[in-house]
């Protein structure tokens, strides 16, 4: 009996023993989820009642420096579903696919999903928003969106860029002032009951979104309106591959305008080719930049002494340089002449002499302080380098075509940058293109100020330099872009593009860099267009006609007082063209290649060859045509040459212009030999003769008023 009580209280302990430990075990248990995991749980607890839907924050404005809006947020609607809310969700995704031409399986898939919140389309127009209403189905809400509204069909639109879906910015300034321009989204935040309903007087929560700030740009609206203009005239009279215009203060580096073609709708950016919009030109387009890099040379040579205005200089027409010969672009050459007219004449072998005399390691310190090879730092996103040759590995032969814009490639950003440090005094600035950035309440959050990077040359030379520019737009190669009633600086430039396997033929860079007015300079412009049809290429020809009406128009916009009676000067009576020496076009058909070559090459006329054999099939123009010296023929080695030429038929051009009727005889393969300007009077070939392709036209020209002058460069 003993025993049995000490066995019934051994047990009876054990089971204390135990309840204790289960109550210390749960008391542990309860503390842990109690102050441990409390807010963690407490969290997991809201996330299940409580159904957030997003209030999404206006972004912010960008507006020119005159406070006109370019770009700005609209409200629009968008389509949500809470898909524990919505109970037939087959019949709900076929009703909303209809209204919302949408596929119904991706729709039921989002309706179906373990999820709070799910977007079913985004931005929809205020019609199908209202269709949706109408369905009234449970658990599907509109919720009001911001979307980003450009303002201005193709204006700046590289430079203003756009947003994505979510507005968040993808190119240009949307994208490189993102953070300031989002702002904070909000919130609603409503309780539900475990079954996802709506419970009577919920707890609810509002948190207002935050508006993104506002952008003012240095930016234009006008003069940006002028170049747009005429970059369409350039696509419209020369179909380039692609065309860039750029307006900057000189002064304080502030960009008044940035132009490209081809452009796009940011509105419509998906519609839009990648290639189209993926890369800004102005910032990113490496081009040689020909002769408007003479800046640069003469302003670095004048600036350490190696050369000056008056300095004399002969011309033969060519210059050697190691084992090639660097000719002038006018036949020749210009003669003895001072270092003012090698300006004025952009003359080649003159530009090569004072490179040389430079010396590569004075050229490459100018080069490098005036920013070329390194970007200028302007807040867009892209910007390329350019491309520069290495000092240690640059030739005497390199140097002679730096000094002519050759062997170095440059971004327009940064020739336009340089080419203002070369007349603000020798300050170069870094260029930007927003002024200040304001709260939505109006309140300046940062201003943005001029940034001088170092002086370049001294305000002497640069002095110097804007009076031997002057003089290339009043009597040299320039005269093109002259604009009445101001002084006008500026360089032409033509350069050859560069392919993989060097330079392709054919095909141009022309562009025009310069200032105004030319004492005290408001404006630095620069026009690139690259691969220009029609049969004009050179600088002086398509560029500068482009920077004249932009400049004149700026000028006058900005208010500039104009010089009562500065006009474009004219040709003086005793200043004609040399005459054309004509030539009569050998047999070379049946010839081998080097004889055709030597044969034609003796005669002085150019030759591009066709095909890969050794033997000449074809050539154009044929034997016994009357061409100036210089004319290009046309030789090819390809035996079926002569089979695969058609006849076409010629037009009639009578009362065309010359550029009109270029285009024309370009387009169906043959070639225009015009004999003076106006608008077309005579042809030699009749109208609806049927012709081979390839042959020369000879063509007369007649005008009833002055004489059209003819500027020609490098």
């Amino acid at each position: 009996m003993r025993s049995t009580n000490i066995l019934v209280r051994r047990r009876l302990a054990w089971v204390l023993l135990a309840s204790v430990l289960v109550f210390f075990i749960l008391l542990f248990r309860l503390v842990w989820i109690q102050f441990v995991q409390g807010e963690e749980l407490k969290e997991k607890a809201s996330e299940t009642r409580m159904r957030d839907i997003p209030v999404e924050a206006h972004r912010g404005a960008i507006l020119d420096r005159n406070g006109n809006e370019l770009v700005a947020s609209i409200s629009v609607d968008s389509i949500s579903a809470f898909p524990n809310q919505v109970k037939n969700k087959r019949k709900a995704s076929k009703e909303l696919s209809t209204v919302l031409d949408m596929d119904e399986e991706l729709i039921y898939k989002k309706v179906t999903r373990k999820s709070a919140f799910e977007w079913i389309k985004r931005k929809v127009d205020a019609k199908v928003a209202r269709e949706i209403q109408n369905l009234n189905i449970k658990g599907i809400k509109i919720v009001e969106e911001s979307e980003r509204c450009y303002l201005y069909d193709g204006f700046a639109a590289h430079l203003l860029g756009f947003t994505g879906v979510d507005n968040q910015g993808l190119l240009g300034l949307e994208k490189s002032f993102d953070d300031e321009l989002r702002g904070k989204p909000g919130r609603i935040v409503i309780e539900h009951d475990a079954m996802g309903r709506e419970i009577p007087e919920p707890m609810q929560d509002y948190q207002d979104p935050v508006p993104g700030n506002d952008l003012t740009l240095t930016l234009d609206k006008t003069i940006q309106f002028f170049v747009e203009r005429e970059l369409d005239k350039v696509v419209s009279e020369y179909d380039p591959k692609m065309a860039v215009g750029l307006v900057m203060d000189p002064d304080s580096g502030k960009i008044l305008a940035m132009g490209n073609r081809p452009t796009f709708n940011c509105n419509n950016w998906k519609s839009i080719s990648k290639e189209t919009w993926d890369r800004n030109p102005a910032i990113w387009y490496n081009y040689e930049p020909g002769s408007t890099f003479k800046i640069i040379t003469a302003s670095s040579a004048l600036e350490v002494g190696a050369v000056k205005p008056d300095d004399e200089f002969h011309d033969p027409g060519y210059i050697s340089v190691a084992d090639r010969k660097i000719r002038c672009w006018k036949s020749g050459g210009h003669g003895t002449q001072t270092f003012e007219e090698v300006v004025q004449n952009s003359c080649n072998p003159g530009f090569v002499e004072v490179g040389l005399e430079l010396g590569k390691d004075r050229f490459y310190n100018y080069i490098n302080k005036y920013g070329f090879g390194k970007r200028t730092g302007i807040n867009l996103p892209g910007e390329a380098r350019g491309i520069m040759i290495p000092n240690k590995n640059a030739t005497k032969l390199n140097i002679a075509t730096m000094a002519i814009g050759q062997s170095i490639a440059v971004t327009p950003i940064q020739l336009i940058t340089a080419v203002s440090a070369a007349a603000n005094g020798g300050k170069l600035i870094k260029p930007y293109l927003v002024d200040h950035i304001n709260s939505h309440s109006g309140k300046t959050v940062k201003q943005f100020e001029p940034e001088i990077i170092r002086q370049v040359i001294s305000t002497e030379t640069s002095e110097k330099l804007r009076d031997l520019l002057e003089k290339v737009v009043s009597n040299g190669t320039g005269r093109n872009a002259f604009v009445e009633g101001y002084r006008v600086a500026g360089k032409t430039g033509t350069a050859q593009v560069v392919g993989d396997r060097g330079y392709v033929k054919g095909k141009y860079v022309s562009s025009f860099a310069g200032f105004a007015p030319a004492d005290d300079p408001e404006v630095a412009i620069l026009v690139m267009i690259a691969e220009p049809k029609g049969g004009k290429y050179f600088g002086g020809l398509v560029a500068a006609p482009v920077f004249q009406a932009i400049a004149k128009d700026t000028l006058k916009y900005l208010k500039i007082p104009e010089i009562p009676g500065l006009v474009k000067p004219k040709k003086n009576f005793w200043e004609v063209d040399p005459p054309k020496e004509k030539v009569e076009v050998p047999n070379v058909v049946n010839h081998t290649l080097v004889e055709a070559q030597q044969k034609l090459e003796t005669l002085g006329l150019e030759v591009e060859i066709c095909g890969k054999g050794n033997i000449v099939y074809y050539q154009v123009p044929q034997q016994g045509a009357s061409v100036y010296k210089g004319t290009k023929v046309i030789i090819n080695t390809v035996s079926s040459a002569v089979e695969n030429q058609k006849k076409v038929t010629v037009p009639d051009l009578t009362g065309l212009s010359k550029d009109e009727a270029a285009n024309i005889l370009e387009k169906i393969d043959l070639y225009i030999e015009p004999e003076g300007d106006g608008v077309v009077v005579k042809q030699d070939i009749k109208p609806e003769s049927r012709v081979p392709r390839g042959t020369f036209l000879k063509v007369k020209f007649s005008t009833t008023g002055e004489q059209e002058e003819s500027n020609t460069e490098e």
